[in-house]
């Protein structure tokens, strides 16, 4: 028996954030019913990535029994109402006041069901000037400042996935669970507001509390602020790889043992960790010109040898045959596709993963058992 088997979630969702938290409580057992407007999300129509379906909606909404429901119908809405009546969770995303407008304000829903977990996900939260922005991810990466700290000196970057609606998403998890489980003991709901904002905020804590002391993080690409080498060398064959040095006991490891160097921490430029960041571009020269003259394997077994932290700078080809790769395959209605597998392991459980619903799936029968899922 899964955790949450017995547990309906009934997700009036879009996009990311939201579909991420409930596909994590799908895979966990619960019942989850989305809510899709008459033309659905519209994140199944980002791309066409995943034999003609969009790679977010195959990835984001396994699991879950599609129903669509025209909210600015009364007929909607008391379908909606039905729903509720019977959830356990109730998770939305919807565009700041939208529920409200709707008639399914929370105050409401909370004093006619009051072992209901209301979670709801906004851009900037319920009050402040920007409450009743529209919030995308990358729009909450600039707005954050996120953006102002990713990317090398040339300029500002986006993370390269979503990286807000995910972070929003796993925190809505969280909170959800801990609802359930405070719920087992009270009997009383919850009421969980979750801004995106918010979420990024808190963890920029690190470069804003350094930028307040007078510190303020630079842009480095694939380097660190406080330690060298740390960052990013070329081999004799072009290959780039990324080294982290943490202490001295390592630094004069990987100087005898990868560089061949075995003087170079006596020499005061290079002595110490403070040393080698004031005198950063002379440490990476001296590193990068040694990784220039040996290849890409040899570096990659000294390195193991001498129990040097590294990776490789890797593509999407690399990550797709990455030995330490795990995937799932999951039905869709255009055919079994295989991706990457969550990430939390239950061992001694063999832990299945439902379909993919085609839009309105499951409108004559949202409580019905789904299809068989495929073991992971």
């Amino acid at each position: 028996m899964l955790p949450l088997e017995g547990i309906t979630v009934v997700a009036v969702e879009q996009a990311v954030a939201a579909p991420f938290c409930s596909s994590r409580l799908a895979d966990a057992g619960a019942h989850v019913i989305k809510v899709e407007r008459p033309e659905g999300d519209f994140a199944r129509g980002y791309d066409a990535a995943a034999k003609g379906q969009s790679s977010y909606f195959v990835w984001l909404n396994r699991g879950k029994d599609s129903v669509v429901i025209d909210l600015a119908t009364k007929e909607g809405r008391d379908e909606l109402e039905k729903l509720i009546a019977g959830a356990d969770v109730l998770l939305q995303n919807l565009k700041p006041g939208s529920m409200d407008k709707l008639g399914f304000s929370l105050e409401r829903l909370r004093k006619d069901h009051p072992g209901l977990i209301c979670c709801t996900i906004t851009g900037y939260g319920d009050d402040g000037p920007y409450a009743h922005r529209k919030a995308y991810d990358l729009l909450i990466q600039a707005e954050s400042g996120l953006a102002s700290i990713t990317g090398g000196p040339e300029g500002a970057s986006r993370v390269g996935m979503s990286i807000v609606d995910v972070a929003t998403g796993a925190t809505a998890h969280a909170a959800i669970l801990e609802a359930l489980i405070g719920r087992s003991r009270t009997a009383k709901g919850a009421d969980i507001r979750i801004s995106m904002f918010d979420v990024m905020a808190e963890w920029l804590t690190v470069p804003l509390l350094n930028a307040e002391a007078g510190q303020p993080p630079t842009r480095m690409g694939l380097a660190h602020p406080s330690i060298a080498p740390y960052g990013v060398f070329r081999s004799k064959d072009g290959r780039e790889i990324l080294i982290s040095i943490q202490s001295e006991r390592e630094w004069k490891k990987f100087c005898a043992d990868v560089l061949g160097q075995p003087e170079l921490p006596n020499d005061p430029r290079f002595a110490n960790m403070v040393e080698r960041v004031k005198n950063r571009a002379l440490t990476d020269s001296t590193v990068g010109e040694r990784f220039a003259a040996v290849t890409r394997d040899e570096l990659l077994q000294r390195l193991a040898d001498a129990d040097i932290a590294f990776a490789e700078v890797n593509t999407m080809a690399d990550l797709s045959g990455h030995p330490h790769l795990r995937r799932i395959a999951v039905d869709t209605p255009n055919g079994v596709v295989s991706y990457p597998a969550p990430a939390p392991i239950m061992v001694g459980e063999d832990r299945h993963y439902g379909a993919v619903p085609g839009i309105g799936e499951h409108q004559e029968r949202p409580g019905a058992p789904r299809p068989k899922a495929k073991s992971s």
